[in-house]
């Protein structure tokens, strides 16, 4: 009998795995539905807009600052063995704004975006807000749920662009108290070392990563159990899923990249 259970157990993680797949999925092509079509809800998306990219710029600034410091200070002392410290700004610049910066920003905003949008939409499906809406005419899908996913697309490479530069603007003041670089000659050697493949392909993916952060955020929330435990589980899920996700868009946007650089 235990040797049975254990394949039945997997079995029905792996139906619950792709039901939760095909729920998502759902609820995207409700959003891509409606996100185009009129009335748009421009006064609540830049509510939104404000939420989602001014409460995080300090923990972006915060987390991309402290990122340029401990990247330079661990990498400098195998670079002066190999003599090649002189390196150092072309190497942190290029690690941050290709890989490093998107992803770690992303990761963090996960965790303050997706939980807030799951917490949020949960209470109110809690409370039964989201039913008042429906039975008063309004459309709560489009009110609630379309404005906070793009204000995540919009809002999260501009959030990027801020941690990068911080992380940068750490890295380079390493870089001037060890070794005497002025942060003029750092910033030149770093934009030179940087070219237009460099910049496109992370941009492009951040849009990518705000709409997985948006997305999975609003959809735990607006689909969450009742009760006052239905709350915590969709935020805390919302950040696992978006977590998750993350990884999973990152992976196929190095891929593709790869693909166009051979190209």
């Amino acid at each position: 009998m235990e040797d049975m259970a254990i394949p039945m157990k997997i079995m029905e993680r792996t139906k619950l795995f792709f039901k939760e797949v095909g729920n998502l999925s759902h609820f995207a092509g409700r959003f891509f539905k409606q996100a185009l079509n009129p009335p748009f809800e421009f006064k609540e998306l830049l509510r939104q807009c404000y939420q989602v990219g001014n409460r995080s710029l300090l923990l972006v600034m915060a987390t991309g600052f402290i990122i340029g410091l401990v990247l330079t200070l661990q990498s400098r002392p195998t670079l002066i063995e190999f003599g090649a410290v002189s390196w150092m700004p072309n190497m942190v610049g290029i690690s941050i704004v290709r890989e490093i910066g998107p992803v770690i920003t992303a990761l963090i905003c996960s965790g303050r975006i997706a939980s807030g949008f799951g917490a949020e939409l949960g209470s109110m499906r809690v409370t039964e807000q989201i039913d008042a809406m429906e039975v008063s005419g309004t459309n709560p899908f489009k009110y609630l749920v379309v404005t906070r996913i793009w204000a995540a697309t919009l809002m999260l490479p501009l959030l990027v662009i801020f941690g990068d530069l911080v992380a940068l603007y750490g890295s380079s003041l390493v870089e001037n108290m060890k070794g005497d670089v002025s942060f003029r000659l750092y910033f030149n050697t770093v934009f030179d070392a940087l070219s237009f493949g460099d910049l496109v392909p992370a941009t492009i993916k951040s849009f990518f990563f705000g709409f997985v952060i948006g997305l999975t955020g609003c959809y735990k929330g607006y689909n969450s159990d009742k009760g006052t435990a239905g709350v915590g589980i969709a935020a805390n899920s919302a950040v696992v899923m978006a977590s998750l996700l993350l990884f999973v868009v990152d992976f196929i946007a190095v891929f593709v990249s790869d693909i166009f650089y051979e190209l």
